[in-house]
């Protein structure tokens, strides 16, 4: 934790993705799903925890030179409140952490702006070259001609690693996305051990009852996502609010403290009688 002498770690930008379809198991009863991988026990950070596909900024993603469509960096970086450079990496990371980690892919042919690429597995030889670093998104979507589709994403909320961590910490940035029409998430990448997609009420379940682990911000958002829709979801105008949780020594553990730790800790504790 952190010695009080040392000035907290600066915070990488990063961008997560909550991707969302109808709920398979009641199709038409305005219920959706979303989908979750569980990082590989041997990973540096966040090591066994379920996760949305997402990572921190590249450099690259700041290299926006493409042909873009929907809401332009401007509009993000208002709903935000960052900068329209750091708007446009945002994006851009978003599109390419859930390409790399899911194999769904947010574009379509730069010569028409109503289409969406159905099968992103024809672009496989891309997609490992990109999670090996060896391409940038960038000069992906320019060699295969596409256009970026950012009217597929919506902005869902801002998080801060708190001070007190000292290994690593992120200004992570949640959108909503919707699964285009024919794609399909397989969570075949490097970083994770097990992919499915779940309600959100049966992944909160699943953390309660000590089937798995879920982070504050995971958690919070899986909870937002609770009773809605795909469409509800698409169409919510969110006023993001930065939230910078803390943590705090309670007896002989750690416990982190947020506008809603008490539910989050109440279902942490069950784990642990």
């Amino acid at each position: 934790m952190n010695d009080p002498q040392q000035p907290p770690l600066p915070a990488r930008p990063a961008a997560t993705v909550m991707l969302v379809r109808a709920d398979a198991a009641a199709p038409g009863h305005g219920g959706l799903d979303v989908f979750l991988m569980r990082r590989h026990a041997a990973m540096e950070f966040a090591a066994g925890v379920m996760v949305f596909p997402g990572g921190g900024v590249d450099d690259r993603d700041r290299s926006t030179d493409i042909a873009w469509h929907g809401p332009d960096p401007a509009w993000w970086a208002q709903r935000f409140g960052v900068d329209v450079d750091l708007a446009a990496a945002l994006v851009c990371a978003a599109a390419r952490e859930t390409f790399e980690e899911s194999g769904v892919l947010f574009a379509g042919p730069a010569d028409a702006s109503d289409r969406v690429v159905s099968d992103a597995s024809v672009y496989a030889d891309s997609r490992r070259a990109l999670a090996a670093g060896e391409l940038s998104f960038a000069d992906f979507l320019r060699g295969e001609n596409l256009m970026l589709h950012a009217e597929l994403l919506r902005p869902w909320a801002n998080w801060v690693t708190p001070e007190a961590e000292r290994t690593r910490r992120y200004d992570t940035y949640f959108f909503v996305g919707a699964l285009p029409v024919g794609q399909r998430a397989d969570g075949e990448n490097t970083e994770s051990d097990h992919a499915a997609w779940l309600t959100p009420e049966a992944a909160i379940e699943d953390f309660a009852a000590g089937r798995s682990f879920l982070l504050p911000p995971t958690w919070t958002q899986l909870d937002s996502l609770v009773g809605r829709s795909v469409e509800a979801v698409m169409a919510v105008e969110r006023q993001i609010v930065v939230v910078q949780p803390n943590l705090a020594r309670r007896g002989d553990n750690w416990e982190i403290e947020f506008f809603n730790s008490e539910r989050y800790n109440a279902a942490r504790g069950k784990r642990w009688p």
